[in-house]
């Protein structure tokens, strides 16, 4: 056993392996399925909801990093796994006992949120496991994020409606269009751009925010903007790191598509919080990187 084994694994270490920055960007999913569900989010099961998507974001990111614990010591020998930072097999015990914490703290929440759970540690874990070189990973990390929409609904109601079912489909889009400029990141370019045509998703659902009101109307441009903004660094790469920080920014900007879907909705208080929610994660990305 080396060294660095028998070293006690520090908070740092814990924090970059989960990718904490983004947390931000499942609370405000979280708000939105309730939301958009036409739900009170005012109370104990959302808090619950809150706990156990947390508890599966940061499982999934453990369990990211232990499948691609091999790639990373080729491409990102930083990443705590390969430095050494912490075990292997400690970073999968944590992502699988995590993802089980988040099914049994929507256990008390019904059947439908329990059900939703389970698919999303499913999903998850397939996603980790499978996502190299496969053409479909994009699509099943955007049903990750849809899937917590379909839980925060079904535990604020027992069921999910055609409302939610449409927004979530959207995020999937959304989710599934950054996926695929990620898994360019470490190239530092974008092959094919017409899979970023699915960034667009959320711009059409959430068009009736233009009649909303001023605030409305602002949140949705500024999601045009924020979504044209990082194209153009996908487009044109205009300095060394444009790919990076373009999917940084869309990982953020997960919290505006949130934002802009409950102002389309008038859900105005909600959606200045997931706007909140897109300031906050880059502020953390400062600190912890989200990728």
């Amino acid at each position: 056993m080396g060294v660095a084994a028998r070293q006690p694994v520090s908070l740092t270490t814990l924090l970059r392996l989960g990718r904490v920055s983004n947390l931000p960007t499942v609370w405000t999913n979280v708000l939105a399925g309730t939301v958009l569900a036409g739900a009170e989010w005012r109370n104990w099961k959302t808090a619950a909801v809150l706990v156990a998507m947390s508890l599966f974001y940061v499982g999934g990111m453990y369990l990211n990093d232990y499948f691609d614990r091999s790639v990373d010591a080729r491409e990102r020998p930083e990443r705590p796994i390969p430095a050494g930072e912490i075990a292997a097999e400690a970073v999968a015990a944590g992502g699988f006992g995590l993802l089980l914490a988040g099914i049994v703290v929507l256990l008390p929440l019904g059947t439908g949120a329990a059900l939703a759970g389970v698919l999303l540690a499913l999903a998850i874990v397939g996603y980790d496991a499978f996502h190299k070189g496969n053409p479909l990973a994009p699509l099943v990390m955007g049903l990750c994020r849809a899937l917590v929409y379909a839980g925060a609904a079904a535990a604020a109601l027992g069921s999910v409606d055609g409302t939610v079912l449409v927004a979530a489909l959207v995020l999937l889009a959304y989710v599934a269009g950054l996926t695929y400029a990620a898994r360019q990141e470490s190239l530092d370019q974008v092959g094919n751009l017409w899979p970023l045509v699915l960034l667009a998703a959320p711009l059409v659902l959430a068009l009736p925010a233009v009649s909303q009101g001023p605030i409305a109307l602002a949140i949705y441009l500024v999601l045009v903007g924020w979504t044209a903004y990082g194209v153009v660094l996908l487009a044109r790469r205009p300095f060394a790191g444009a790919v990076s920080r373009a999917v940084a920014l869309f990982i953020a900007g997960i919290s505006l598509v949130d934002a802009a879907l409950m102002a389309g909705a008038g859900a105005i208080a909600a959606a200045l919080i997931a706007t909140a929610g897109c300031g906050a994660t880059l502020l953390l990305q400062r600190s912890i990187a989200g990728t």
